[in-house]
């Protein structure tokens, strides 16, 4: 939708997602706790099954809100009468939510028990959502203004960024950094699709940038850089936040331990438990 909602949509979502991974990936990394043959356990599968089902409802909504709002195609891709294409703009984002769509179904069939996925094919989807975004946008916005170029080119940077980074945790399985590095920039994809929303199409009917200004498209450069600063502080404020929950739960359970049962027994000191080991050694 060539539009101010059109752009809002999909940045709620990847703003969203880019928040639930900034608070997701520094709790699972600082209390994770793995079993001895290395698989999780299911209180993190959990989540990553919801994720996915959250992610593949979401592209269902954006693909129905590209095609069936007013003005949009109502899945005619060529006009007979015409001899055009319909609303290809609108298809294009019907395609980006596709896969998208595809990647939540990955998810969901990765982490259900019973379901043999090769391990890494849930993040090479999502690589491939994201380079799929990519591309389409690359070819989004020729012959439009220099601002309009402009401001899109610099989402590709994001973009492009983001799909090999996801790429690289096909690879480098629950590697912190690489899990912050893409909830940067999901967060950064989010808030700058809001961005363009509100400098090519006003929500409020406020003056319209003038796109052939190259004073604009100098703080537009200037104003992406300071979105992605914001990004870098929520993930920092995310993680302090995460760390000093998991230090308080720690000291809360300081004083006891989790035996096999279930049952919590307080500490014994060295002297304590070796002379009770004496006595049922006596006996």
């Amino acid at each position: 939708m060539a539009n101010f909602k059109g752009h809002a949509l999909p940045g709620s979502f990847f703003l969203l997602f880019g928040l639930w991974w900034s608070v997701k990936y520094p709790l699972t990394y600082l209390s994770r706790t793995v079993k001895k043959n290395g698989q999780r356990k299911k209180c993190y599968q959990c989540p990553d099954v919801i994720e996915g089902a959250v992610k593949a409802s979401f592209a269902l909504i954006g693909m129905l809100a590209e095609q069936f709002v007013p003005d949009g195609p109502h899945l005619h891709l060529f006009s007979g009468s015409d001899h055009k294409w319909e609303k290809l703009m609108n298809w294009q984002h019907t395609t980006m939510y596709l896969f998208y769509g595809l990647s939540g179904v990955v998810d969901i069939l990765t982490f259900i028990r019973g379901v043999k996925v090769p391990l890494g094919l849930d993040r090479l989807m999502l690589s491939v959502a994201v380079f799929v975004e990519g591309f389409l946008f690359y070819y989004h916005v020729h012959g439009r203004p220099e601002l309009d170029k402009h401001i899109h080119s610099l989402l590709l940077i994001a973009v492009f960024a983001g799909a090999f980074s996801i790429l690289m945790e096909v690879f480098q399985r629950d590697n912190l950094v690489l899990e912050l590095f893409r909830a940067s920039l999901t967060i950064l994809q989010g808030s700058w699709f809001w961005q363009i929303g509100f400098v090519l199409f006003p929500p409020w009917g406020g003056p319209a940038w003038d796109e052939t200004d190259e004073s604009n498209i100098m703080f537009i450069t200037m104003c992406f850089f300071w979105h992605y600063a914001v990004a870098v502080l929520i993930i920092a404020v995310n993680y302090t936040l995460a760390y000093c929950c998991i230090q308080r739960c720690k000291s809360r359970n300081n004083g006891e331990i989790q035996l096999g049962l279930g049952v919590r027994n307080q500490k014994c000191d060295k002297s304590s438990c070796a002379a009770l080991l004496n006595g049922s050694d006596e006996e």
